[in-house]
């Protein structure tokens, strides 16, 4: 009997082996970091879940956190600079994945994607060939993308027969005449981002961009020329001393200046293009139905430029699945998910031809005029030491429109800052 016994238990423990050396082996987990609500972590979800479904080995968790980019990226830097492998991939904004290549944090896609960085970003947005490319190498998929863009109150320039102005002298004319006509003390004729965080970056380049300049060249040196640096920041102090833009521009964020607009406060504002849903679609927006989009206005004989915003994908050094994750992030670059996350979240496309879309345009028609100024933007200075070039630009920025540095001596600072960061 315990031999018969014995017997039927060795065979059952047999059969069991052969079942489990069958079985299906159990799936990679990955994990990636996906910023905080601005970058719709509900909605990649969504899109992860699906992958899931078309991949049964694969299983993808988020993690989130910080509401900004700097936020984002001290949290990240933190870990990777131990060489954490906790994130398999992030999303990190357009300024940073030079830095984060340069310290070798993060892994080149080209074996991952199948080809070079040129062949992988020929149907992207322009600046992205610039902005996630590093020493030859792709090292960043673009995900959404974003712009500095011009809004104006298109009920007021139709109200005094204002054409969109092309210059910055045309709209400060333009302002003062709506602002002389509508008699509101409180209405301001431009709103830009004076106080020192990012968006002053943007209000340094954007004067100094349009008249042909670059900040740096194709290997990352310092190419600064001086007189159109001056005259980009003497320019904004001109218009405050016009009353076009009001005289506490120093203290002014990117929420103020929404929020001002919003409110009717504003006839023109700088901003980017998350600002495009809440002046149509909040409840406390007063101008609903009344706003447009246009490209920013060049400096005299200059060019129409914008700044580039977005976030892109990143694959970590630390990863113990590349290949998996890389994979994961192709999905979420594809023109499809590029295409749901506009439909479903407005962000904007990082592909150019989605800009043609009808159901998309249906959706949102602001992208009709968005396009021209995502196809013009410029990526800001490609370095590994970005954070540096950040600093001196928005601090100086601020520190010339609040006066306690004159243009000149602004340049200068800015001048001697930047010759011992990029050399």
């Amino acid at each position: 009997m315990r031999t018969a016994a014995a017997r039927v238990a060795l065979a059952c423990l047999l059969i069991s082996a052969a079942h489990s050396a069958h079985a299906a082996p159990a799936p990679i987990t990955l994990k990636l970091f996906v910023g905080g609500s601005a970058q719709r972590p509900d909605l990649l979800r969504h899109v992860l879940d699906d992958y899931e479904r078309s991949h049964p080995g694969i299983k993808v968790e988020l993690g989130a956190g910080g509401a900004t980019s700097e936020l984002q990226r001290r949290y990240l830097s933190t870990l990777l600079n131990a060489e954490d492998s906790t994130y398999d991939g992030f999303m990190i904004d357009i300024v940073n994945p030079a830095q984060y290549a340069a310290a070798g944090w993060i892994a080149p896609l080209e074996r991952y994607v199948g080809s070079d960085a040129a062949s992988a970003l020929k149907n992207h947005l322009p600046a992205y060939r610039q902005a996630d490319v590093w020493r030859g190498q792709l090292v960043a998929l673009p995900a959404f993308s974003d712009a500095m863009f011009m809004y104006y109150r298109k009920d007021l320039l139709a109200r005094y027969g204002i054409a969109t102005p092309q210059t910055w002298p045309q709209l400060a004319a333009a302002a003062q005449k709506i602002q002389r006509a509508e008699g509101q003390p409180q209405l301001q004729g431009l709103s830009i981002q004076g106080a020192p965080i990012e968006g002053a970056v943007c209000t340094f380049l954007l004067p100094y961009w349009s008249a042909g300049h670059a900040l740096t060249d194709a290997q990352g040196r310092l190419t600064l020329d001086v007189p159109s640096a001056q005259r980009g920041l003497q320019q904004w102090l001109d218009l405050v001393g016009q009353g076009v833009i009001k005289p506490g521009v120093a203290e002014v964020k990117t929420g103020d200046t929404l929020n001002d607009f919003k409110a009717g406060k504003a006839i023109f504002a700088v901003n980017w293009g998350f600002a495009w849903n809440a002046l149509q679609n909040a409840p406390d927006s007063q101008v609903k139905g009344k706003v447009g989009v246009m490209a920013l206005p060049a400096v005299p004989g200059g060019e129409r430029v914008s700044c580039m915003g977005g976030w892109q994908w990143a694959l970590s050094a630390f990863s113990r699945h590349k290949a998996e994750t890389a994979a994961v992030l192709r999905y979420l670059a594809a023109p499809e998910t590029s295409r749901y996350l506009a439909l479903n979240g407005s962000l904007l496309p990082v592909y150019s031809s989605l800009y043609q879309d009808p159901q998309i345009l249906a959706q949102l028609p602001w992208l009709r005029d968005a396009a021209q100024v995502l196809q013009s933007a410029r990526a800001r200075p490609v370095t590994p030491r970005y954070g540096e070039v950040s600093d001196v630009l928005r601090m100086t920025t601020s520190a010339v429109l609040g006066g306690s540095q004159t243009p000149a001596d602004g340049v200068a600072e800015i001048q001697n800052h930047l010759q011992r960061v990029l050399r």
